[in-house]
């Protein structure tokens, strides 16, 4: 087994400017919020984005605040405030995180952004349940409290073909969306706008995709870890021109990294894909025990997810409904498996771990047989990691340690 050295990571130079493209994206919401000067929109991280950006609004995304809750491990001690009120410590610890977090009056915001005081108070809060019924329930929680409107889309579960009645149906709701959102912004729905926003984001899919795909490189100018943090862009900001210019730059980076041989882990021995959530306040510590074992956590399905290539401005409503569902939560099985072994295949995997996150079940796909329907189809050897996503308490570090030091080690004997 490779013995762990002195841990080379590598820094991606264009993370200063997404920094800062980040940073404007929150003073931009918090002066809205504070001056009254534009209508916000809270919407769940897949929900109908493009249609809220082309009706004027400036849009949050609760689950981005969860994620940082979690990555600045705070949301430990918010849950339990929201577990007081009724909310389960079962149920999604990014919905009990962030809800405890406003019932205490905390932010990371205020910490990372001086002179944002709290998130931004939403005009209309927008959901859509492709993902679970969760961000419904979790946006319910917040119209209550904040008396603001609660609107959204009941998609389906399990697709494996994305098939035309579906697609209408989810194209349905979300024109059913406009007149409550027109009477909100005060703007009347304009389709141009439409198209032009959908083709932002067309592009920034696109650019994304191209991004994830240089870790095809041997050795990968990338990892999963780093993509967890540069994928802000894609899910806060597609639709607008600022996430093109940021993927474009980092792209020209990464392509020259692959160019010069530049490895994101140094000595890279073993390629490793990542299939479910992060875990949010481990993701420095994962990327130093991988890289530690010179070995490249480098795919995912969770980056992967701001992937949409049905988007198509010519037809912008009903692709933005066709790309929703396609989305690989929503997905059966059978979907999944056929996905995962072309994944498995383009990046060259040499090992996959499955993170069966405590209060994710919907992406913890590890659960009903998957990973030995896999295996036994590929040969390619699985470990399920036990955790969550927000909730550290269902976190045991020297068991992952153990498991995956144990993993790597099998993999080193099988090549």
């Amino acid at each position: 087994m490779a013995e762990e050295g002195t841990i080379v990571r590598k820094k991606i130079q264009a993370t200063d400017l997404m920094n800062k493209i980040m940073a404007d994206y929150f003073y931009g919401l918090n002066e809205a919020a504070t001056s009254g000067t534009k209508k916000i929109a809270w919407c769940t991280s897949v929900g109908p984005a493009e249609l809220l950006r082309a009706m004027g609004f400036d849009v949050y995304f609760p689950e981005n605040h969860a994620a940082l809750l979690g990555a600045t491990r705070l949301s430990t001690d918010m849950i339990p405030e929201a577990n007081a009120i009724g909310y389960s410590p079962d149920i999604c610890s990014y919905l009990t995180s962030d809800i405890g977090a406003y019932l205490k009056g905390v932010t990371p915001l205020a910490k990372a952004y001086p002179g944002i005081d709290a998130i931004p108070r939403p005009d209309l809060l927008v959901f859509n349940t492709n993902q679970c019924r969760d961000v419904q329930d979790w946006l319910a929680w917040y119209a209550r409290e904040l008396s603001v409107p609660c609107i959204g889309i009941t998609s389906p579960k399990s697709i494996n073909d994305v098939t035309n009645p579906l697609i209408d149906d989810v194209a349905r709701q979300m024109e059913a969306l406009i007149p409550t959102l027109a009477a909100i912004s005060g703007a009347r729905f304009d389709m141009d706008r439409l198209r032009e926003t959908v083709a932002l984001s067309r592009e920034c899919t696109e650019l994304w995709r191209q991004v994830l795909e240089t870790a095809t490189a041997s050795p990968a100018p990338l990892t999963f870890f780093d993509g967890t943090i540069h994928m802000g862009p894609a899910v806060v900001l597609r639709g607008t021109r600022e996430a093109i210019d940021y993927y474009k730059v980092l792209l020209a980076e990464l392509e020259q990294r692959v160019t010069e041989g530049v490895a994101a882990v140094e000595g890279e021995s073993l390629r490793i894909y990542w299939e479910g959530m992060p875990v949010w306040g481990r993701l420095r510590q994962h990327s130093e025990l991988f890289a530690g074992l010179k070995t490249n956590v480098l795919a995912s399905t969770y980056c992967s997810s701001w992937i949409f290539p049905s988007f198509d401005a010519k037809d912008p409503i009903r692709s933005m409904a066709k790309a929703y569902l396609e989305l690989f939560i929503v997905r059966s099985d059978a979907y999944k498996e056929t996905y995962l072994r072309e994944m498995l295949q383009k990046f060259r995997i040499d090992g996959i771990i499955y993170h069966d996150a405590k209060t994710c079940p919907c992406n913890s796909n590890s659960r009903y047989g998957l990973p030995q329907r896999l295996e036994a189809a590929t040969g390619i050897p699985s470990l399920v990691i036990s955790g969550d996503l927000n909730d550290l308490r269902c976190v045991s570090d020297e068991q992952t340690r153990t498991n995956v030091e144990a993993f790597i080690e099998q993999l080193e004997e099988g090549k």
